[in-house]
């Protein structure tokens, strides 16, 4: 296989996958109780009447190579509108200069986004307004610092023994409330450089301390077989990192590229740990639900990380039914984050009061597993800081007062003396 680590790699993948050699057969007997693979990534009905209306001309293997979906992105007002009817707000936000954040939604995504309706929940997710060029007070382009503690470009150094490792600067998709919008999307050089990728890691060879290492970007994802490889094998020969990380949105925005070769080489490189990003169940589609499936069993433990958005997901019930499919997929809710305060994010942000009302409505109301923590990365590089509802309602000498998920008042002895009169065993 030819090298494609330059230095400077592409930022997005060749044309075509290079097809990986199989194993010899297995004899018959060992096939015989061998787990049956499974079948190709689905595709809906209604996918496949969205490529034949929109992509006349392509074929289904054409939508299922996620190389074709990369290249076949909608970036510009004119393939916007040959899928949606844009709304005079969505039509002047991606005509006017200077947009921090490039328009970029992937045709699978696109089939999900409502062709009449503004307002839904995952199309304001994806398509810019102009709501973005209104910067409120307490909104900076890095609110988290995460260049304050960078000490080689690309990497975060924050916490005491990890790493955040940004690989590159592309989305397949890009989400109008993120985080990095100030370093992705082409605005700095955050290319996926061997270069740039030797220095970073560098860096973690010589700081023992760091045990855990989060590969993300932009999507690491987007890379190709070979380049993420490269990663991993660099990464795990160093001898105190213990486990690795990706962070990825791709299984909701392009479910195509969990193929079974990627899983099959990702499975090399445990302990991995893979974070997803999902924002509201009607992302949880066959073809979803397939790539969660397929990473879930290459062993690789699965969690997902979700934004509280104003309108979008802030509701107990959206959150609810998210959380249960993602349960079903094998993906364990992780971490429901407040928005952070991007510049240009104020429409999306909720009250935090709001963010604790979620947690309210589902702590005791459906199983644990489908509780997240619902967490505040602190402006100017504080960390994480998780918030919880009230539950302790006070002490007397009797204990610890506690209220219960339904407002029931209970008490346990907390902090109560051994009475010596009392019987023993």
């Amino acid at each position: 296989m030819k090298s494609t680590l330059g230095e400077n790699i592409a930022a997005e993948p060749p044309s075509r996958a290079e097809s990986v050699k199989e194993s010899p057969a297995e004899p018959p007997l060992k096939r015989a109780y061998a787990r049956p693979a499974r079948a190709a990534m689905p595709l809906a009905d209604d996918r496949a009447a969205f490529y034949r209306a929109h992509f006349p001309g392509s074929t289904r293997a054409e939508w299922n190579d996620w190389r074709w979906q990369i290249k076949n992105r909608i970036t510009s007002v004119a393939a916007a509108e040959r899928i949606l009817h844009l709304s005079h707000d969505e039509r002047a936000a991606l005509t006017l200069k200077g947009q921090c954040l490039p328009l970029s939604v992937t045709p699978y995504y696109a089939s999900l986004l409502d062709p009449d309706d503004s307002s839904q929940a995952m199309r304001r997710c994806v398509i810019p307004t102009l709501s973005e060029r209104l910067i409120m007070p307490g909104e900076a382009l890095d609110p988290l610092g995460e260049d304050h503690d960078s000490p080689a470009e690309g990497l975060v150094h924050r916490y005491p023994d990890r790493v955040l490792f940004l690989t590159t600067g592309f989305c397949s998709t890009y989400c109008r409330y993120c985080t990095r919008s100030r370093a992705v999307g082409g605005h700095k050089g955050l290319a996926p450089s061997k270069k740039r990728w030797e220095k970073a890691i560098a860096y973690i060879e010589a700081h023992p301390e760091v045990r855990d290492v989060l590969l993300s970007g932009g999507d690491p994802l987007t890379l190709t077989d070979e380049q993420i490889e490269w990663l991993l094998a660099r990464l795990r020969r160093i001898p105190h990192v213990e486990m690795l990380r990706i962070g990825s949105k791709v299984p909701a925005v392009l479910p195509q590229r969990v193929t079974p070769e990627l899983c099959k080489m990702l499975k090399r490189y445990h302990p991995l740990f893979v974070s997803l990003h999902f924002t509201h169940p009607d992302e949880l589609t066959p073809e979803t639900t397939r790539a969660c499936e397929r990473l879930a069993d290459a062993g690789i433990p699965l969690g997902s990380q979700t934004v509280l958005l104003s309108g979008i997901n802030d509701q107990v019930d959206t959150l609810k039914s998210l959380y249960h499919g993602l349960l079903k997929c094998r993906v364990r809710p992780y971490y429901l984050y407040q928005c952070d305060p991007i510049a240009g994010s104020g429409h999306f942000r909720t009250s935090v009061d709001t963010g604790l009302d979620m947690i309210r409505g589902l702590r005791g109301w459906t199983s644990g597993y489908a509780i997240p923590s619902f967490v505040i990365d602190a402006p100017g590089g504080g960390g994480k800081i998780p918030l919880l509802p009230e539950y302790v309602k006070g002490r007397d000498e009797r204990g610890l007062l506690l209220i219960n998920y339904e407002g029931n008042t209970y008490r346990y002895p907390d902090g109560i003396e051994h009475d010596s009169s009392l019987p023993t065993q």
